[in-house]
């Protein structure tokens, strides 16, 4: 089952898009920010992003910019979505490499014929990419750590000592200390 991870801060837009995506079959992961898409990436390993590009956090375009350039994700298909009267920037969609777009509200045949041949290139770029993985040759084993050094001694600490030296510095400032605090009193006593 593909995973398609949806972010959009519009509880409408979420609910249409949940409920269009499930009935097709796909596994949803719904966020309201950017942020939190980012942070979820990794574990989400959608095959398909369907963002806002107006998400608070990271915007949508951040987001795509972000999935595009990170060689983990490079099988990850990314639609922008943008309401009907929002301004949105076709130019900077394709510079942050969009593989579509879709105006809100979501119309189900829309959305379906947009991501269906996306989801199936994710899939099969998934597939090569695991298959690119697998065919690699295995990595140079580690280098053997080097030789520790022993520890420093630790310098032995006469308790005694501490206390004559705390002794001696609260005796110095004793005074000062009765003083300003003396002052305060008598200045919130009125006096």
């Amino acid at each position: 089952m593909s995973r398609i991870l949806l972010a959009d801060d519009s509880p409408h837009a979420q609910r249409m898009g949940e409920r269009i995506l499930r009935e097709e079959g796909f596994e949803v992961v719904s966020l309201t920010d950017g942020n939190a898409a980012m942070l979820r990436l990794a574990d989400v390993d959608p095959d398909l992003i369907l963002a806002d590009v107006f998400l608070p956090g990271k915007s949508g375009f951040e987001l795509c910019r972000h999935v595009k350039g990170d060689p983990r994700f490079k099988h990850v298909r990314v639609v922008l979505t943008a309401g009907l009267l929002e301004p949105f920037d076709e130019d900077e969609a394709k510079r942050a490499g969009c593989d579509a777009i879709l105006k809100k509200p979501f119309e189900a045949s829309k959305v379906v014929s947009t991501i269906d041949s996306l989801v199936k290139e994710a899939r099969h770029a998934r597939g090569l990419f695991a298959e690119e993985i697998a065919s690699a040759p295995p990595p140079p084993a580690p280098a053997p750590p080097p030789p520790s050094l022993p520890e420093p001694p630790v310098p032995h600490i006469d308790p005694e000592r501490v206390r004559a030296a705390v002794t001696l510095a609260l005796d110095a400032a004793l005074p000062a200390m009765i003083q300003e605090i003396t002052d305060r009193v008598l200045i919130a006593l009125g006096h």
